[in-house]
């Protein structure tokens, strides 16, 4: 079993207001935010995480949410100051933030890259006023272009487009649209993914009407083969980029590494290489519970089980497009592969949804289309 690659995940819980699709640990913002009180808890949460990973490394850090571009610069740079105390952070560690166009200005994005951030994931998920107005955005078009405009500006070494399609009464123009503007703000990284109805949200409740599957896959059909002729290069399921501008904090989970999550509602996963465990932790998701001082950050925590561990491996492992070498299985997991999960691998390769050579399994383009079958047949 190897040690593997460590990144940190810090959870910003805060929106301006909250999305009708969003099934993510976020909070209406009803006052202002507690910077200094919330960015004093998230560091003592590291501190007790800390002592879980001795000297590691941490080679990414992502601050997600909610809005993290809600934070003032002082703020973050309290927040990257302590974690560099707290953790031994690798000097060219990729360090992202997440930005919704509603909440930035040109200065602020400077400021960010001024504090040490060097890689900003901009929530556009539209370009289209119609559009956003029924995902519940608060950003209009204009911005949208403007965010994009202001990260190429900031002294970033990356930035990405978090971009959607199958949206409500969208047409395969629409979702075009969208995209060809994205990719005429050169942004070196674009998540472009599809929206889906999840539990506990308004669309849950109230569901929007959504392309049909014939549309959705023309979409993504046509929509790939454009990403391809600009040049840019899908390494995951929803993931695309120009050469050598992959996103390396998501490669870190996909190729099943580890990570600590501190803040509301953060998920963490930490391999003991001496005992072979790999541990699952999540912390308190109400901003008020997490914040109370009487009460621990960490909500549950639990070891992955023998009969998990090749599910969790695969379910991960198997969005990248990348070959899956063969070894990283026991590698990381510290178990042999099971000979029903060996028995299903080949039903997969069957069914033509991965192929297989002496030292790895990859994706087919079969696979990528139908990977919530492949993952069935794994189970």
């Amino acid at each position: 079993m190897i040690t593997p690659a460590l990144s940190l995940y810090i959870h910003i819980p805060w929106c301006v207001q909250k999305c009708p699709y969003c099934d993510f640990n976020s909070h209406g913002l009803k006052e202002t935010i507690p910077e200094k009180e919330y960015v004093s808890h998230l560091l003592a949460d590291l501190a007790t995480d800390a002592q879980k990973i001795g000297n590691r490394q941490v080679k990414t850090i992502f601050i997600g949410g909610g809005t993290p571009s809600l934070l003032s610069a002082d703020a973050l740079n309290a927040l990257l100051s302590g974690v560099k105390e707290r953790v031994n952070l690798d000097a060219s560690a990729e360090i992202t933030l997440e930005a919704n166009p509603g909440t930035v200005e040109s200065h602020k994005f400077a400021q960010f890259s001024e504090v040490g951030v060097n890689r900003i994931s901009i929530g556009v998920q539209s370009f289209q006023q119609q559009k956003l107005e029924s995902l519940g955005r608060i950003h209009d078009g204009q911005q949208a272009m403007k965010a994009a405009g202001f990260a190429q500006n900031a002294k970033l070494n990356s930035f990405n487009v978090d971009l959607m399609h199958g949206l409500p009464n969208q047409s395969i123009e629409d979702a075009l649209s969208d995209l060809d503007v994205a990719i005429s703000q050169a942004p070196p990284h674009l998540s472009w993914y599809q929206l889906t109805i999840e539990p506990n949200t308004q669309f849950h409740s109230k569901p929007p009407r959504l392309p049909d599957d014939d549309v959705l896959w023309d979409i993504q059909e046509q929509g790939q083969l454009r990403l391809k002729q600009a040049g840019y290069e899908q390494y995951e399921i929803s993931a695309y980029s120009q050469p050598g501008q992959q996103c390396q904090h998501n490669l870190n989970y996909w190729r099943f590494g580890d990570y600590l999550g501190i803040g509301c509602g953060a998920h963490g996963k930490i391999t003991d290489t001496q005992t072979g465990k790999i541990t699952r932790t999540e912390k308190v998701k109400h901003p008020r519970g997490y914040m109370d001082l009487t009460k621990p950050y960490l909500y549950r925590n639990w070891t992955v089980t023998e009969e998990d561990l090749p599910f969790e491996f695969f379910m991960n492992r198997l969005r990248l497009l990348e070959p899956c070498p063969k070894a990283d299985f026991e590698l990381l997991t510290g178990i042999a592969l099971p000979s029903q999960t060996q028995m299903n691998l080949q039903k997969a390769l069957q069914k033509g949804l991965i192929v297989e050579s002496q030292d790895s399994w990859q994706l087919t383009p079969t696979g990528l289309r139908y990977l919530n079958t492949l993952l069935e047949t794994l189970v």
